[in-house]
This record gives structure tokens, C-alpha cells and sequence, in this order.
């Protein structure tokens, strides 16, 4: 038998659900397409087919709101790719936190912008321990070290930076205020006051009962 507290739960969770799929459907109107959380193999996907799909639909700019501070460098190479494949430019807004696979994804951008309290972090994703033959380990280990040796000269070209700059603030796991990824780059607006932001137009999602 379930009981109020229950209810309330579920109803909670429901309308949580869909008032982040009225969300997503507002955002995708308007040519947004949202990375966050952790650049997972789903959120990729998503990532890249909705890229994808607003490129067919228009010849307008897509804009690309970053808030992802974890993931895999793989999976972040093969949204790099998709982007700079598309036929339109892709304009990044970044929010909250920036970091590891999310730099390159943010570097391949037309346009890079942050808001001022964003910050961003060069730290490398850690390596998920694998049980395996030794000649496995051996050969995933240097596959490691080439989608690192790539995705850091991805960026470099991006930037205007060479790779072993690139490189070594990986290795430092430097952390940057938006100020300082303007400064080496990596950004080419931190927003202000008359920052041109992409708004939503109208009321966003629901609340119960309504």
C-alpha cells in the first residue's frame, strides 16, 4: 500500500521528469543544445544527434551551454569531431564547472563564452582500473596515451597554442578563472552585463496542479 510520503515522492519525481523534458524540447526550439554532468557514452550520443539534427533542420547558429567537469577523452574526440564537421557554427556558453573532455569539446567552438564565476580545470579524467591479459593492459594503455596526444594537439590547433603547452597544464592540473581562459585562449568573451546570451523566450515548464 503506498503511503503519502510515497505519493509525494513519486509525484515529485514526475513532475522533476517532465519538466526537464518540456525543458529540453523549449531548449531545442531555440537551437540549444545542453552538455552536463558527465560526458558519458549517453550523453555524447545525445550531444552529437542533436548537434546533428539541428544542423539539417537550419543554417542558423547552434549554441552549446557547457557545464561538464568529467568523462572520457575518447567519447569528448568524438563530439570535437562532429562539430567541426557540421555545417553550421556552433557558439559555447559555459557555466558552473569546465573541465577535462569538456575543454576540448568547449575549444572546437566558433565562439566561446563564459559567465564570470565559471570555472575550468585541465585535469585529465583518471584511467578506470581493467582486469586483463598483459598484453591488453599493455595495448589500452597505449591507446590512452594517443587519444591524450590527440585530444591535447586538438586543442593546441584550436588555441593557437602548441601541444606541449597543452600538455603540460594537463599534467599540472592547472584551474583557471574565466579570466585566465580568456587570457590563454581558450575563451574569447567572459559575459557582462551587455552580454548577447541566447534567452528563452516565455515560461519555462509547469508546476503541479497547474
Amino acid at each position: 500500500m503506498s503511503t503519502g510520503a510515497d505519493w509525494g515522492r513519486g509525484a515529485g519525481a514526475d513532475w522533476e521528469r517532465d519538466w526537464r523534458g518540456e525543458l529540453s524540447k523549449k531548449l531545442f526550439e531555440q537551437r540549444v543544445v545542453l552538455l552536463q554532468g558527465i560526458l558519458d557514452e549517453a550523453t555524447a550520443t545525445r550531444v552529437s544527434a542533436e548537434l546533428m539534427t539541428l544542423d539539417a533542420e537550419g543554417d542558423a547558429a547552434v549554441s552549446l551551454r557547457i557545464d561538464c567537469a568529467q568523462g572520457s577523452l575518447a567519447l569528448a574526440l568524438t563530439v570535437m569531431d562532429v562539430i567541426e564537421l557540421l555545417g553550421v557554427p556552433v557558439r559555447a556558453l559555459c557555466l558552473g564547472r569546465v573541465g577535462g573532455p569538456a575543454m576540448g569539446i568547449l575549444s572546437v567552438c566558433a565562439w566561446r563564452a563564459a559567465m564570470p564565476s565559471t570555472r575550468f580545470s585541465w585535469r585529465e579524467p583518471p584511467s578506470q582500473p581493467i582486469e586483463a591479459h598483459a598484453r591488453d593492459i599493455a595495448q589500452w594503455a597505449e591507446l590512452r596515451v594517443d587519444e591524450r596526444r590527440r585530444f591535447c594537439a586538438r586543442i593546441a590547433a584550436a588555441i593557437g597554442k602548441q601541444a606541449h603547452e597543452v600538455e603540460a597544464a594537463m599534467d599540472a592540473g592547472r584551474f583557471m578563472s574565466a579570466e585566465e581562459a580568456k587570457a590563454c585562449g581558450l575563451l574569447d568573451e567572459v559575459c557582462g552585463p551587455e552580454a548577447s546570451i541566447h534567452r528563452l523566450p516565455g515560461q519555462i515548464g509547469f508546476r503541479p496542479g497547474r
